[in-house]
């Protein structure tokens, strides 16, 4: 499976977070998958350590190198694709994750309901 994980499961992953869930966890794991952390995730995060409403650990940037993950960038073709989704949510960056994962053909993996409402392209797991 082609895996895109949603902003909030890339954190826990890094952090060992219980609010992981046991599922999500063993998808992420699994060698047979290939994992992608979007440029969007990481744009994300930082624009919210910079607003105060993110802390990360000292190690984020090493722990996430450290990571066996694909990195995914955004291109504008992608972009092009949220004016076709349909509003199930606002929240930008969740949007932009959906309409990559779809110009992908990846499998969005979250654990957000909204996120979930956009097809079966994404995963909700619990």
């Amino acid at each position: 499976m082609r895996i895109l994980l949603d902003t909030h499961l890339f954190l826990w992953w890094l952090s060992d977070s219980p609010s992981l869930p046991v599922p999500a966890r063993a998808l992420i794991a699994d060698p047979e998958n290939t994992v992608f952390v979007s440029a969007v995730s990481h744009w994300e995060i930082w624009l919210k350590v910079s607003l105060g409403k993110l802390s990360l650990p000292a190690d984020f940037e090493k722990r996430t190198a450290e990571e066996s993950f694909e990195s995914l960038p955004l291109t504008a073709a992608q972009t092009r694709r949220v004016a076709l989704l349909p509003w199930h949510h606002r929240d930008p960056f969740d949007r932009m994750l959906a309409a990559q994962a779809q110009a992908e053909n990846l499998t969005l993996l979250t654990a957000d309901d909204r996120v979930a409402a956009y097809g079966d392209f994404v995963r909700l797991i619990r």
